[in-house]
């Protein structure tokens, strides 16, 4: 068991036990650049710590500060980080430097989870120690540098850095190399430089009996640090250019580099460990030279692979560094720089720059600058403006041209370097520097000379040399020309720039060209605003005449081609004509198969799965090309008679091999599986068994039988098509030698390279012919043991068993009752190696097939479901064929789709189901991409596919269940071909039929995006999550987008340009998350999360439905008996002993889905008893609650008994799981019944359960506030935009008396407010649609008049409530709405007393709350976006610049959105930010706002320019914003009061004055109440002659309108009797005024 790494699953370390807290006193260490730390005191010497005995493994004797209980999330979470240290990639991985950091950031973290998380990860690598020697060497040098690094950064402190130093110590005392002395050294050289704090340690190495085979290095840091000393600079071999590359010193490095492959705190198994002592132990020579002479320039072919998880590896510019010395400066000077560096930033540059001139001397200069763009600008992209601006500042030419220089010099190196295919770090580091060189020249107008980087030979060169090459070099032109879009002189049209873009424009037009390398240069031409067909693609990349010219700049692995004048045709022949023709792309075929004899064939290259023989025509996908054959690098059209040469040989070859195999395997596998299988009753068993032999003799036989008439036959083909082609006679007559030699080589190597692929097809196409042939021959076996079965007796027969009675010998003796497992392990094996395919991972299942479950029998039922589909299908067919030629696409689609159900129907085999998921989900993907014009052609085609994967989906087909079936279409759209998984129609069909599994895809899809490198992948996320979590057209919810939505917010906040149209997203999806109700990526919210989702799972265990129901109607009646106890206790204790006997508590997955059972149930019984229509509806509820109450009461007892008392994390995740599973069983029941949708279970359980978990309990009361956030995540979930046919109940939940006071009264420190106004949002959100067009229906209607009764309990009971959100409410309240908002802003708070503001000659800037501002608990400030648009207008604010803002302002605040011209959040947001400030600035003046103080300043003008510019739609919205703000006496409604007026009084056309007057009447003919300062304010300006509001046209436009202003003016200066000015009266608003 110890032989695992920390992380993976151990039966010792079960909980992971007790937690090392930093309880000492902390050694001073070394300065770190990327973390700064205090140094040491003058005089002061660091206390060392205790070196006691190593303990045994319970770390709770040791340390004196211990909690021995973590949550199981913590230790997950630990877990997980030590799984990343030691995986491998595709694997998600994280280096031991980040790991170290990481632990950093949360030992000095005040949140508490991540203290938790940090001592956890200490107690179990501790833990773990007497099992180091067991683990294998990789894993246990990767825990030695981890090891290292812990006491290196000084992780662990006192009496744990004691334990840590001890066992470094007994590592270095056993044998020389040993692994666990390998493993002391490596740990001792990553903490070396803190031996200087460690004197007496030191000693105590020094003594070791082998110390003086240590590594030299290492003997000199121990015999300084005795003395407290570090070794001087010029003999330290440890120094780097920066510190986050592992602090190994170079002479470990050289070994573990050499032997081991460590990059970056990654290991690689490639030797052994002792291989990596051994050169340590030799390297003496390194040891007294400098960082920068101890690596050598090698090839960077010579370095491992780097990591494809490590995007910033950088070993291969540390590989390429100059052999010369660049002298590095001192340490402490190296400090310095990283610590400048790590703190810069644009507004402290120049005092940066001044503090680098006079900290570093000149002739350290060069290392900066190879430090600046090794370590810095090659994997810091988002900061290179930052680093040339630094550049500038530095300020002598000199450096900027050693800038220049080092980067051209690290640019060839990659350039140079290896171009794997999985070499993601190289191709990311190219990229950027290409983007760096391009700032640090074109961007100034400096040009790129062509003897530092031919741009146009780089694209030919790496054009001729194939697609791997393309890989690096596009991106890395297309980052340098980017940067011509900032220059006055190389942009467009530059006659250089426009001749690259023609080269890349011909490029874009190559048809095998990768997408993303299109899409690179289509974003390049957005950039330069360059139309791609503006670009004149020429003929460059196809002058083969040039490649003799090129000056090689790429790696010289691939050589160019070099023209064959011998073998190129006369001028006037078909020949010529057809080498003119226009080569494709070369592209990176399969690996040339090594030239062997053909009776030896080579090791497999084909996995079972990868040959698709329902189509021959797809084999020529699969045929290798070697690009290097002379001749077809003289004629590349020769290339495409492969295909036909090969497709040609498999037609000729393949009936008669097929049938003589067939005819002599098939009896030999009869009769053996006839003898071996003659007792056992299971015929699935033998049925497999059949297939597996079958399977492996004929492919064997298939592929001795073919490989040579295969290879021959290609080879003739080959040759005869070559010599048509090419005008040669078939006997070479007119060749030359040359030519001959080089057509019989070709032919031979293409033949070679193809045989296996030709062989393998052979092979399946007999074994899926075979399959139903053997399938016959035992039919009559199979029926005899089905018939056995239905007797009810056990199958035998009795001949057979006579005869192995008498005749066979015990050992070989078969006994009834099936096949023993050393029997099956024969045709095990058989499975898992087929003859001339790679082997299959296991070897229970058929290739293809993924293992889930035991091979099932089929029903006749399954047989008629085969037959209803197949024939759907072929009548669609039909009919397209009518309408549409034979050779549509989808129409052939259709035609393979029917090929594989009708082999699935005969041969009901797990293989041929997976193959059939996967035509279905390949069909979709592929032809949904370009949607076709005939919208019947497209319907039908997705009817059929889908048709066909619901039906695998139902468990009468297989058995498999719906959760099987979605996981395998997942795999298939994960896997699907790199042109067609980006097909957004075919995943929305696809998630939107509830066939993809979410957790699975969500996770891929945030993979896929490659932190934003992927920008199809991001395009893909991003229609995803606008149509599933934005747009409500889908079942699907947020939940099931967790990691993508993240990956989409890192994204945004990390990139500088993040793509169009991201963060209008993600503000869309914000609103959503705000108040309290988080999208958390763990903890409870994760469980409901998880809750909803396994509300989907229907593939439940045989037997458990019956169980539960058991269960529950046990439960219903113990509850209502008159022996269940207070509160149901005794019942309660009896039932749990229940479920423990019938095994419901052993697991998690169990209890889930007993309560999604149990929900089921009691939501169909209270279908069946709404449907009686007879009964009095009073005695159907009650019949229903009978039992919903009674499953209700079982809840809240399990939640409240589960786990410990004073364990709360226990009872909140299962009381998130069971409302995560209700809600999921709702949104489940509401997509599938519709309009036959019933509420009513679904209200009782989530009232009945809240009140329960609310009652006066001590308990309870722990958890009250998790209470409310769990219901309230929930209600959030169910919005009635996402379930409508809810609303009425989710309503009701809401508004419940019991739930508004515990939200908004009872709970303390107002916590509930957030997530209340949250709820309130939803449902103005849902509303907002219907209340614009004004015309409601009647539900809607009800719907309306339920809402605003809820805001009048909320107006009379908690006014501060709707204080405090006015503005998020008003947000999202249509205009129109004028009554609903009129009820928000009346509100003021119940310690006020509102003065009557009908008092004659009223002073309101005397009220001793008109100076207090308002408290709005909304970022209403974080609204007004983009970012440059909110930096512009706080500049303009304080300064009046940019002079451009008031004329740019329109068209900000413009939206694209369909149906709305105007952004009215942005507009709202803009209005009381521009006040909030304006207010600030007039009391920084000691002045208050009036009609003088408010004008002729930089707020004023912002708004005075919106009256006017504004058309009238605009102007409307603007001053509704600022009416929204005339509420009670505050700051606000004063500002906002006279900025209304002095707005009407100085505007300068009569309509404005018109739309203010519209905004104040609207809001004052409607019924009350009405806001006190709208009432004011409109007093004022009908009462104050300085507004001559009576003299104005419009008020006299018409008698009626005349008539209005009349009377409102006489009902607001006459106020009514009773005293308007009585706060009671106000508040009183009668409900039969509300419309």
């Amino acid at each position: 068991m110890g032989n695992n790494p920390i992380g993976a699953p151990r039966s010792s370390v079960n909980s992971l036990g007790a937690i090392m807290a930093g309880a000492g006193i902390k050694p001073t260490q070394p300065q770190q650049p990327q973390t700064p730390q205090p140094t040491q005191l003058p005089g002061q010497q660091p206390q060392q710590p205790p070196i006691r005995p190593a303990p045994s493994g319970d770390m709770t004797n040791i340390f004196a500060d211990i909690s021995q209980q973590f949550s199981t999330e913590v230790e997950d979470e630990a877990n997980s980080y030590f799984q990343r240290i030691y995986n491998q990639p595709p694997h998600p991985t994280m280096s031991i430097d980040e790991v170290l950091d990481m632990l950093k950031r949360f030992k000095d973290s005040p949140n508490r989870r991540e203290k938790d998380v940090y001592e956890c990860m200490l107690r179990n690598l501790f833990e773990e120690y007497r099992f180091f020697p067991q683990y294998p060497e990789r894993e246990l040098l990767t825990t030695a540098y981890l090891f290292g690094g812990i006491i290196e950064k000084g992780l662990a402190t006192y009496m744990a850095l004691g334990i840590a130093l001890r066992y470094v110590l007994e590592a270095l005392k056993k044998p020389h190399n040993t692994k666990m002395y390998i493993f002391g050294i490596a740990a001792l050289d990553r903490f070396k430089t803190r031996l200087k704090d460690y004197p007496q340690y030191c000693q105590h190495l020094a003594a070791i009996p082998h110390f003086s085979q240590f590594p030299p290095h290492l003997i000199e840091f121990v015999e300084f640090g005795a003395r407290s000393q570090e070794p001087p600079p010029h003999t330290t071999s440890s120094r780097s250019l920066t510190p986050t590359v592992p602090g190994i010193s170079n002479a470990l490095t050289a070994g573990l580099t050499n032997n081991l492959g460590i990059t970056s705190g990654t290991v690689t198994p490639t030797t052994t460990l002792e291989s990596m002592v051994a050169t340590t132990t030799t390297l003496t020579t390194s040891v007294t030279t400098t960082a920068t002479t101890t690596t050598s320039v090698k090839p960077a072919a010579a370095l491992p692979k780097p990591s494809i998880a490590s995007a910033t590896n950088i070993d291969t510019l540390l590989a390429g560094q100059l052999k010369e010395n660049i002298p590095p400066p001192p340490e402490s000077v190296q400090d310095k720089i990283f610590f400048i560096f790590n703190n810069l930033s644009l507004a402290n540059m120049n005092q940066k720059g001044e503090e680098l001139k006079k900290e570093v001397s000149e002739d350290y200069m060069p290392w900066v600058g190879q430090y600046l763009v090794m370590k810095r600008a090659s994997i810091e992209p988002n900061f290179h403006t930052l680093y040339a601006a630094f550049v500038d500042v530095l300020g002598t030419g000199e450096f900027q041209q050693q800038v220049i220089r080092e980067t051209f010099r690290n640019i060839k190196v990659l350039l140079c370097s290896d171009k794997g295919d999985a070499n993601f770090s190289d191709r990311t580091l190219l990229k950027n520097l290409g983007h760096w060189i391009g700032m640090l020249t074109l961007a100034k107008n400096k040009p790129i000379l062509q003897l530092e980087i031919d741009i146009k030979s780089l694209l030919y060169e790496a054009y001729h040399k194939g697609a791997r090459e393309l890989l690096y070099v596009v991106p890395f032109s297309a980052k340098i020309i980017e940067s011509c879009a900032k220059s006055k002189v190389f942009k467009p049209p530059n006659p250089w720039t426009m001749g690259i873009m023609n080269v890349l424009a011909e490029l874009h037009m190559e048809p095998d060209l990768k997408l993303n390398l299109k899409f690179e240069i289509e974003v390049l031409c957005k950039t330069l605003s360059i139309d791609l067909s503006d670009c004149r693609p020429t003929m460059f990349l196809k002058d083969v005449s040039r490649i003799s010219d090129i000056e090689p700049q790429l790696s010289p692995g691939s050589k160019l081609p070099h023209p064959l004048p011998d073998l190129t045709p006369q001028p006037g022949d078909q020949a010529a004509m057809m080498t003119a023709g226009t080569p494709t792309v070369p592209t990176t075929a399969r690996g040339t198969t090594p030239t062997t004899t053909p009776n030896l064939p080579p090791r497999p290259q084909f996995s079972y799965d990868d040959v698709n023989t329902a189509n021959m025509a797809t084999i020529g996908n699969l045929c290798t090309i070697n690009d290097q054959i002379a001749l077809f690098q003289a004629n590349p059209q020769l290339k495409q008679l492969v295909k036909i040469a090969v497709e040609k040989s498999l037609q000729e070859l393949l009936p008669p091999v097929v049938e003589r195999t067939i005819k002599i395997s098939l009896v030999t596998c009869e009769q053996i599986i006839k003898k071996d299988f003659a007792l056992d009753p299971d015929e699935s068993r033998m049925r497999a068994a059949a297939h597996h032999m079958v399977r492996h003799m004929i492919s064997g036989l298939a592929l001795i039988t073919s490989r040579e008439p295969v290879l021959v036959n290609i080879s003739n083909n080959l040759k005869s098509a070559f010599l048509s082609t090419l005008r040669i006679d078939a006997n070479f007559q007119g060749a030359t030698p040359q030519q001959k030699e080089m057509i019989e080589q070709a032919a031979q190597q293409v033949a070679q390279d193809n045989t296996e692929l030709a062989c393998v097809f052979i092979q399946k196409t007999a074994i899926e012919k075979a399959i139903p042939d053997i399938d016959k021959r035992l039919a009559t076996e199979f029926e005899l043991r089905k018939h056995a079965r239905t007797e009810g007796r056990r199958y035998c027969d009795p001949v057979v068993l006579t005869y192995q009675a008498e005749r066979m010998p015990e050992q070989i003796r078969l006994k009834v009752g099936g096949a023993t497992p050393s029997q099956l392990s024969v045709y095990e094996e058989f499975a898992r190696n087929i003859p001339g395919f790679l082997p299959a991972g296991d070897p229970s299942f058929p290739p293809g097939a993924v293992p889930a479950k035991p091979q099932p029998t089929y029903s006749d039922e399954s047989f008629q479901l085969f037959e209803r589909i197949i024939r759907e299908i072929e009548q669609h067919v039909q009919q397209l064929q009518i309408m549409f030629p034979a050779s549509n696409p989808q129409i052939n689609q259709l035609h393979s789709l029917l090929e594989a159900l009708t082999m699935l129907r005969n041969s009901r085999e797990q293989v041929t189901v997976v193959n059939l998921i996967q035509k279905a989900v390949e069909g979709l993907l592929e032809h949904l991409q370009g949607l076709s014009a005939d919208q019947e052609l497209t319907l039908r085609f997705k009817e059929c596919n889908l048709t066909v994967l619901r039906a695998l989906q139902e468990m009468r087909a297989f058995g498999f269940g719906g959760s099987w079936t979605n996981k395998q279409v997942t795999r298939c759209m994960i896997e699907a071909n790199e042109q067609h998984k980006y097909t957004i129609e075919a995943v929305d069909c696809l998630i939107r039929s509830q066939l993809v599994n979410m957790p699975q895809y969500d996770m891929y899809l945030a993979q896929l995006m490659e932190n934003g490198m992927n920008y199809m992948a991001v395009t893909l996320a991003m229609q995803v999550v606008q149509r599933f979590c934005v747009d409500d057209k889908a079942s699907a919810t947020e939940s099931d987008f967790t990691n993508t939505i993240e990956a989409l917010t890192t994204i945004s906040t990390r990139t500088r340009q993040s793509p169009e149209g991201l963060s209008n997203l993600l503000e869309n999806l914000r609103p959503n998350t705000d108040f309290g109700l988080e999208r958390a990526l763990g903890g409870p919210t994760t469980m409901m999360q998880t809750g909803i989702l396994q509300a989907r799972e229907i593939d439940d265990p045989p037997g458990l439905h019956d169980k539960a129901e058991l269960l529950l109607r046990d439960w219903v009646n113990m509850y209502h008996s008159p022996q269940a106890g207070r509160d149901s206790t005794k019942a309660f204790t009896a039932f749990v002993q229940s479920m423990h006997q019938q095994g419901i508590l052993k697991t998690d997955d169990l209890i889930t889905r007993f309560f999604r059972l149990c929900t089921e149930m009691c939501v169909d019984l209270c279908y069946r008893a709404l449907i009686d229509q007879t009964q009095n509806p009073a005695i159907v509820r009650t019949k229903c609650f009978y039992t919903l109450d009674a499953f209700v009461r079982l809840i809240a007892l399990l939640i409240k008994h589960s786990g410990d008392t004073t364990n709360t994390i226990t009872k909140i995740n299962l009381l998130n799981k069971v409302l995560g599973i209700v809600a999921g069983v709702l949104l489940q029941d509401h997509a599938v019944r519709n309009t036959e949708f019933q509420q009513l279970p679904y209200h009782r359980i989530f009232i009945m359960l809240f009140i329960e978990l609310n009652a006066p309990d001590h308990v309870l009361e722990n958890i009250n506030y998790q209470v409310l956030t769990a219901f309230c995540n929930t209600f959030h979930v169910l919005r009635p935009a996402k379930a409508p046919g809810f609303a009425y109940a989710w309503l009701e939940l809401i508004s419940h008396r019991v739930f508004i006071g515990r939200m908004l009264a009872l709970t303390p420190q107002q916590k509930g407010w957030g997530m209340y106004a949250q709820l309130l949002i939803d449902l103005f959100k849902f509303l907002s649609p219907f209340l614009r067009n004004a015309e409601l229906t009647k539900p809607t209607q009800m719907l309306y008049k339920g809402t605003l009764r809820v805001l009048l309990v909320l107006l009379h009971d908690f006014p501060e409530f709707l204080c405090d959100y006015h503005y998020a409410f008003c947000d999202v309240i249509p205009p129109n709405c004028i009554q609903m908002r009129n009820l928000i802003l009346s509100a003021f708070p119940r310690n006020m007393r509102l003065p009557d503001p009908f008092t004659p000659n009223l002073k309101v800037d005397m009220l001793a709350d008109i100076a207090h501002a308002p408290r709005i608990l909304t970022n209403f400030a974080n609204m007004i976006q983009p970012p440059q648009f909110k930096k512009d207008l706080d500049s303009y604010l304080k300064t009046r610049s940019p002079v451009t803002f008031l004329s740019d302002l329109r068209s900000y605040l413009q939206s694209n959105e369909p149906g709305m011209r105007y952004n009215i959040p942005l507009m709202n947001a803009l209005v009381l930010y521009v006040g909030t400030q304006a207010i600030a600035f007039i009391n920084s003046k000691g002045q208050t706002p009036s009609m003088s103080t408010i004008a002729h300043s930089a707020h004023m003008d912002i708004f005075q320019n919106l009256g006017v510019d504004l058309d009238t739609e605009g102007r409307y919205l603007f001053l509704t914003a600022i009416a929204n703000q005339l509420r009670y006496p505050n700051s606000h409604t004063h500002y906002f009061s006279c900025t209304l007026l002095y707005l009407f009084v100085e505007a300068n056309i009569e309509a404005i004055q018109e739309q203010i007057t519209r905004v104040l009447l609207e809001r004052l003919i409607v019924n009350r109440p009405h806001p006190w300062g709208l009432l004011i304010t409109f007093i004022e300006l009908i009462k104050n002659p300085q507004f001559k509001f009576w003299n104005h046209e419009f008020v006299h436009c018409a008698p009626e309108i005349e008539k209005l202003f009349e009377s409102v003016a006489r009902s607001c200066m006459q106020p009514k009797s009773g005293g308007t000015g009585n706060t009671q009266n106000l508040r009183e608003t009668d409900t039969t005024e509300l419309h």
